[in-house]
């Protein structure tokens, strides 16, 4: 197949927008904005407010457009300051549980996780790890004195969100259960799917992906402790957040004033629907 699509100029992307029906009141605002952000980009924000044949919904505004672009991306800013918080205290929950059970480097040997465990591609996982973080201090530091060789506590700060997922995944299911019940009035099932879901939450912040009317590729699998059944939007996976948040107190005291706050400064209260949130009526 031929590809035959020519790039367009700052001021071309103006005028289609405008021949579909956006309303760009502000000409050297739009371009400044094209020229800073991918037209490419903007329209994963342009889509939801797009009709059938292309066209923009009567009244649709470029700033309306980049008001739910901003917005969305100091969200996803802020939501990652939380789930870092999350990764950092399940570091430490998995790590110290599983060196306490098998011993600092209990990790390296088969018999400390569950039976579907593939030992060997977790081993070269590890190799590629320190690889690729040889330049960290910490790393040099077990370079130097044992060879490479790092406890787990040591070695699960090089783990992705995903890698973290799937050592939990991976562990014995007693384990699991009695490591969970610790912690968590939850079932370790429970946690291990929402450790999926915050994994799939913290790649769509950390690339940027647009949060607005962009369902998640699963609905959790669990009502426990949310307080209403879940599906696969935003609403959902921030329950899902507070759930595991190390520091409920602070979640609601910290994160949730500072999302109103957000949802009132950027005027985003009639586009709430498009994170999960339905519109109080009264």
């Amino acid at each position: 197949m031929q590809f035959n699509k020519t790039p367009a100029t700052i001021k071309q992307q103006i005028e289609i927008l405008r021949q579909r029906g956006c309303i760009i009141d502000d000409e050297e605002y739009a371009r400044k904005c094209l020229t800073n952000i991918n037209y490419y980009r903007l329209a994963y924000y342009f889509a939801p407010f797009l009709e059938r044949k292309g066209k923009y919904r009567d009244g649709t505004t470029f700033e309306q457009i980049m008001k739910v672009y901003d917005f969305d991306r100091v969200l996803r800013r802020m939501l990652m300051t939380y789930l870092e918080e999350i990764e950092i205290s399940m570091r430490a929950i998995i790590s110290n549980y599983h060196a306490m059970k098998y011993g600092a480097l209990g990790y390296l040997n088969a018999s400390g996780f569950d039976p579907h465990h593939n030992h060997q591609a977790f081993l070269s996982k590890i190799e590629r790890l320190i690889e690729a973080n040889e330049n960290e201090e910490f790393v040099k530091h077990h370079k130097r004195k044992y060879g490479g060789i790092m406890p787990v506590w040591a070695a699960v700060e090089l783990f992705s969100f995903g890698t973290l997922t799937y050592f939990l995944i991976d562990m014995k299911s007693a384990d699991k259960k009695d490591m969970v019940s610790q912690h968590f009035d939850l079932n370790y099932r429970t946690v291990e799917d929402r450790m999926l879901c915050l994994s799939d939450l913290r790649n769509v912040c950390a690339h940027y992906t647009r949060l607005y009317e962009n369902p998640f590729p699963n609905a959790p699998k669990s009502s426990d402790g949310l307080g209403f059944e879940p599906d696969n939007t935003l609403k959902s996976y921030m329950a899902v957040a507070r759930s595991l948040y190390p520091d409920k107190y602070k979640w609601e005291n910290e994160f949730i004033p500072a999302v109103a706050n957000l949802i009132d400064e950027y005027g985003m209260i009639d586009y709430m629907s498009g994170y999960g949130f339905k519109k109080k009526t009264t």
